[in-house]
């Protein structure tokens, strides 16, 4: 990583800091700022000279947006009660639905698990579809949990 790539990223992560007395920052902010910070990092590692330049800054305008994009969107307790769901999913039967809401933001989501299986390694994993609704919009996605050997379920990369 260049020099210049260091400093910007150190600065970023300044501003990041500034930006958020006693550690209460907004969701929105935390998250456009964290999104910056880590896309001048991506962006660091691609191009040369002033096009080196060029990436570092497409990647904290990017990783802006997408964080802005998902601070906005929920909540600590919209996320909590996401968590909360997610639990209950990793065991819940393939098909059945599992439902989460926030009458205090009106935020909502469900979560399905779609399918069940081994891994190479023999690790159970279970692949999920989800949907939250937050400001009347939805948004879709889906993930993979794996079982680890002490019980907890973590995220598949």
């Amino acid at each position: 990583m260049s020099r210049q790539s260091a400093l910007t990223i150190f600065a970023v992560t300044l501003a990041l800091a500034a930006c958020q007395p006693n550690n209460q920052g907004t969701n929105q902010t935390v998250g456009t700022l964290g999104g910056a910070a880590a896309g001048g990092a991506i962006g660091s590692q691609f191009g040369k000279g002033d096009g080196n330049l060029g990436m570092i800054g497409l990647g904290v305008l990017l990783g802006g947006w997408a964080g802005n994009e998902i601070g906005s969107s929920l909540d600590q307790a919209d996320r909590q009660k996401d968590q909360q769901a997610e639990k209950r999913a990793y065991n819940a039967p393939i098909g059945q639905q599992v439902t989460w809401n926030n009458p205090d933001s009106g935020a909502s989501g469900t979560i399905i698990p779609i399918h069940d299986g081994y891994t190479n390694n023999g690790a159970y994993c279970r692949d999920f579809s989800q949907t939250i609704t937050v400001n009347g919009q939805q948004r879709h996605g889906a993930d993979k949990a794996c079982q680890q050997p002490d019980g907890s379920w973590k995220i598949a990369p």
